[in-house]
């Protein structure tokens, strides 16, 4: 089975294709063991990606515990990447189905993808998140610690923090906890960020189903819709994580949010290891 490795700033996937949305299914099965860093190819997921009837591309996300994510917005700038480099797409600007919703990218210079994130959900039940009111300050008790979450939604769910010092946080303790905590029905994206100004923020993501990763493309976006409904930055900011920057604009024409950052291909491959879920057809015995 052949396969791509790539990362967007060290948030790294496996690619590879699949014929339709409905057969890349068939991938779940196998993401925990291809994921797996010491017994499988190893990465922070599992991306599929192909021709879709409802789009120019599909992306479907599979999680190193086996769970599905709605979006990716790391993954979906390497996918629209690796789209026009294997011609999937024959322009530079095209649309990728997604389970959050079809994504308009655009590929630019030097390896880099600006992608429409769409229109941030700030409704606290369409997060989703169990509370009343705002979707601001949600009182979170877990650790010990009572944490004032700002929820939002970029087709998942996250949970954005502000500390003084995000390097003083035990984010691999928290994370997990905040994650599963029962206010997020869906489990939740968790981003503790500490702002720099008016357009510079630093953020240190857990991931829902993958744990600590060195960036989270919506994970930056949400961090700055929340820092940006709390009076600490602009609509334009420079977003600093672990594995490098992401710059991350919530227009005020549109509401929508436009996320700009690099790509890269690490290496191609084939796993000797057998598809044994392949999708059946409707004309097989």
């Amino acid at each position: 089975m052949e396969f791509v490795k790539m990362h967007g700033l060290g948030n790294d996937f496996i690619v590879v294709k699949a014929a339709s949305f409905e057969d890349a299914a068939a991938y779940k099965a196998v993401s925990a063991s291809w994921c797996a860093r010491r017994f499988g190819i190893g990465a922070d997921g599992l991306l599929v990606t192909g021709p879709d009837s409802q789009a120019d591309i599909f992306m479907r996300v599979f999680n190193p515990d086996g769970s599905e994510a709605e979006m990716c917005g790391n993954g979906i700038r390497c996918i629209s990447w690796h789209a026009r480099q294997v011609g999937l797409v024959d322009q530079d600007t095209f649309m990728v189905r997604t389970r959050a919703g079809n994504r308009r990218v655009a590929l630019l210079a030097d390896e880099a993808v600006r992608v429409d994130m769409g229109v941030p959900i700030l409704k606290p039940a369409l997060i989703p998140v169990e509370a009343e009111g705002s979707n601001l300050d949600i009182a979170v008790n877990a650790c010990g610690e009572c944490f004032k979450v700002n929820a939002v939604s970029m087709g998942n769910p996250h949970a954005v923090i502000f500390t003084a010092d995000v390097s003083q946080v035990p984010l691999e303790q928290w994370g997990a906890q905040l994650e599963k905590h029962p206010l997020f029905p869906a489990a939740t994206n968790v981003e503790f960020v500490q702002v720099k100004s008016s357009a510079e923020i630093v953020v240190r993501v857990w991931e829902r189903g993958t744990g600590l990763t060195l960036a989270c493309g919506t994970g930056a976006c949400a961090a700055v819709v929340a820092a940006c409904l709390q009076g600490h930055t602009g609509r334009e900011v420079l977003v600093h994580l672990p594995g490098g920057q992401l710059f991350i604009e919530w227009s005020p024409k549109d509401e929508h949010v436009y996320m700009t950052g690099p790509v890269r291909e690490v290496y191609q491959g084939f796993i000797s290891e057998p598809m044994s879920c392949e999708p059946q057809r409707s004309d097989q015995p």
